[in-house]
């Protein structure tokens, strides 16, 4: 019958397999399901709901325990013109003025900068200094393409600059100190934006590739997970399977189907259920986290030397958002930001390694969240991991004690209520994400992206592509070029992969 006839066209094409679905395996899912020459696609989740590094939930209102902004809304943005697309956005975000705005990095906020001692800074020291790091900060993009670095790190190069800016300075020692302990709030910063324990870590050469779009920070009135849900319900809901943690991708042999006529397959994913599917192409969208801790065991045959050295050699970190709730702010009512000085650091003397001491001193900045009296703090690096370790009680101990040294303030209420990511401890995530390290370059990136086998006229598999973890990369690539291959030869192709 022509029904008959159907299904056995369907059952002909192309087999495809996504793992993962967050905004990576979602789009690129998205994409395929678009085409008729998928019909056979399934979506592999290993947890109970989408979006991966994408996660917003309730505490008193919507916040966002992953992603937070959509850093440079505009046109060239695939994340922002899908929340466009879906509505998800306010009329602000979505002004021309708004995505026309250069500011090369996050917009600056009206903040008050508190000091461990219990006193307010002065905006015009802070000023001056903010400036003098983003200067030296500026210049380390000034090494891209060069063939020589003089130090190999980030924070090599910024603490042998500052040291001679000191020599310089003709402030009284105290203001001198005061100065360095800005700087060294603005280094714990900066390892927040670059996902990384230490700017130690962030290789010097290659740090100039990471380039922002135009555009105004902007977030998502109703929450990130939006965008997600959105994706997830343009999919047909049969071929979603959430749960299905994925224990072992077996590329490069020939598997058979059980039933009489079954076809014979050249990859089978086998979840950690025992459960098994068969495919003729494998798109993987697993956090580099989970491959540079599985890639050994997850896929067989393994990774050539060369894209597993890649795998080791570039860095993922742990960022993690920390949520306080009170009953009255104790910030003014303009303020939208609280940095936090230690002034008794410097980014010229070695911090301390005693983690269970001292993990609340990376925590330097708190956004105030836009309703309710709640701080969003930021921490980044091995405090961040220790942190995760920590019951909820101990957290907010520790931070009560930490509210109570910049207020100078030792009876103010303590909040009543925290809420924590722990985005190193999710065991398919194991951390937030990657950046190019010391010992590293774009050429790791350039390694993972080259086809397997690497001497075949026809590859069995195409990608293994990772890159700069912001959602925006994320999508990027699920729509890239890559997907455009495996739409344009779908029969010839037989698995991808992207990690991020």
């Amino acid at each position: 019958s022509a029904r008959c006839g159907m299904e056995a066209a369907a059952e002909a094409r192309p087999r495809v397999l996504v793992v993962g679905a967050g905004l990576a395996g979602l789009g690129a899912a998205q994409r395929l399901s678009s085409s008729r020459a998928f019909p056979n696609l399934r979506l592999l989740e290993s947890t109970g709901r989408a979006g991966g590094r994408v996660y917003s939930q309730r505490f008193g209102t919507v916040v966002e325990i992953g992603a937070h902004w959509i850093h440079g809304p505009s046109k060239e943005n695939p994340v922002f013109q899908l929340a466009s697309d879906y509505g998800l956005l306010d009329e602000e975000a979505m002004s021309e003025e708004n995505q026309k705005i250069e500011v090369g990095g996050h917009p600056l906020l009206p903040a008050v900068f508190y000091s461990n001692t219990g006193r307010v800074l002065s905006p015009e020291l802070v000023e001056g200094v903010r400036n003098l790091f983003s200067t030296l900060l500026d210049q380390t993009r000034e090494f891209l393409h060069m063939p020589q670095v003089s130090v190999p790190s980030v924070g090599e190069y910024l603490r042998k600059e500052i040291a001679q800016q000191v020599k310089e300075w003709t402030d009284d020692d105290e203001t001198k100190w005061l100065k360095l302990a800005i700087l060294n709030t603005y280094f714990k910063l900066e390892c927040c934006v670059s996902g990384t324990h230490s700017m130690d870590h962030v290789a010097l050469g290659p740090f100039g590739e990471y380039a922002m779009l135009p555009g105004l920070d902007c977030t998502f009135p109703g929450g990130y997970g939006g965008l997600p849900d959105c994706m997830l319900t343009s999919l047909p809901k049969e071929s979603v399977l959430f749960h299905k943690p994925v224990m072992v991708v077996r590329w490069g042999g020939s598997y058979r189907e059980e039933s009489q006529e079954g076809r014979t397959f050249p990859v089978q994913v086998e979840c950690e259920d025992g459960e098994r599917f068969l495919a003729d192409h494998v798109i993987i969208t697993v956090p580099l986290g989970f491959l540079k801790e599985h890639h050994e065991t997850f896929i067989d045959p393994p990774l050539p030397p060369r894209k597993a050295d890649a795998i080791r050699q570039l860095g993922f970190g742990t960022n993690n958002k920390i949520f306080l709730e009170f009953e009255q702010p104790f910030w003014p009512p303009d303020c939208q930001l609280i940095e936090v000085v230690w002034e008794d650091e410097s980014p010229l003397v070695e911090a301390g390694t005693d983690l269970q001491a001292s993990w609340f001193r990376k925590l330097i900045v708190f956004l105030v969240l836009q309703y309710g009296h709640v701080l969003c703090g930021f921490i980044a690096g091995k405090e961040s991991e220790y942190m995760e370790t920590l019951s909820d009680a101990a957290v907010l101990r520790a931070l009560t004690d930490v509210i109570h040294k910049l207020t100078g303030n030792p009876h103010l209420a303590p909040p009543k209520k925290v809420m924590r990511s722990q985005w190193h401890s999710a065991p398919y995530t194991r951390g937030s994400y990657s950046y190019v390290a010391v010992g590293s370059s774009g050429d790791d990136i350039d390694a993972l992206a080259q086809p397997l086998p690497e001497d075949a006229a026809d590859p069995r598999v195409m990608a293994l592509l990772s890159h700069l973890g912001t959602v925006a990369k994320e999508c990027t690539v699920a729509l890239g070029r890559s997907l455009g291959r495996l739409l344009s030869s779908a029969w010839e192709v037989p698995w991808e992969v992207w990690c991020t």
